[in-house]
């Protein structure tokens, strides 16, 4: 006869649930720590551990890297508009209603040959490599994105750090057309995916945590690549709208 005795990660995560739902922990309380809750459940910290991250799945805690394991509030989903009408700039970066956000620009980084593909450039060529983490009004982590740009435009100006300078925090539109650069169009490929674990801790969700990967391209008036990137979004915070606008056949 197979036992049906909960394993302990269960029981752990049972007690958890409950204390959240009859409201003893509210939403936005600070779980103790692991070794705390282990002592009172007699249990270690691996299945302290894995019951916080089985909560975590069903988006009733949330985990914030380097602040410890919270209480979920409620949160409206987002949504992020990816086809802009015809005659307007591409979509930037930042989602509407996003407007905080921290940037990290690495110079010299070697393009991979998935990127040097993307950029019609050679693997191994010098790329401004810049990592953005998106944030909430609480300042919490939504969605991240990391972009490349090919050295061979940008390197030697003053644009050439998307995070520094007199143009940080521009757009790319904005940088490029500093360097005389019109971008014209864009492309993009959305793709299902699992977040890694460094992915999730960024994002302060579970590893495996499903989200959609956008990698975007800028191209400008000569239909060069100028710019691509990766955007990370979860899909439990966002709705993705393509808005297409259609041109009527001729009579």
């Amino acid at each position: 006869m197979a036992d049906s005795t909960p394993a302990g990660y269960q029981r752990v995560a049972d007690a958890f649930r409950e204390r959240i739902i009859d409201g003893t922990w509210p939403p936005g309380h600070r779980l103790p720590s692991r070794t705390q809750l282990g002592a009172e459940f007699g249990e270690g910290e691996n299945v302290i551990r894995k019951a916080q991250e089985t909560l975590i799945s069903e988006g009733l805690l949330e985990g914030r890297p380097g602040a410890g394991t919270y209480v979920r509030a409620p949160r409206p989903r987002l949504h992020m508009q990816r086809c802009p009408a015809p005659g307007t700039p591409p979509v930037p970066l930042a989602p509407a209603g996003i407007s905080t956000w921290d940037a990290h620009s690495t110079a010299k980084a070697p393009a991979s040959a998935d990127i040097a593909a993307r950029l019609a450039i050679t693997a191994g060529d010098p790329c401004v490599r810049t990592e953005y983490e998106f944030l909430d009004a609480h300042r919490q982590p939504v969605m991240t994105a990391i972009s490349w740009e090919p050295m061979a435009i940008t390197g030697g100006t003053v644009v050439v750090l998307p995070d520094g300078g007199p143009f940080a925090g521009r757009s790319v539109l904005d940088r490029m057309a500093h360097l005389e650069i019109t971008i014209t169009r864009t492309t993009e490929r959305p793709r299902p995916v699992q977040v890694d674990r460094d992915q999730a801790q960024k994002l302060g969700v579970p590893a495996g945590t499903l989200a959609t990967l956008i990698e975007r391209t800028y191209y400008d008036s000569d239909d060069r690549p100028v710019e691509t990137a990766d955007l990370l979004v979860p899909a439990d915070r966002w709705d993705i709208d393509y808005d297409i606008t259609l041109t009527a056949p001729p009579a």
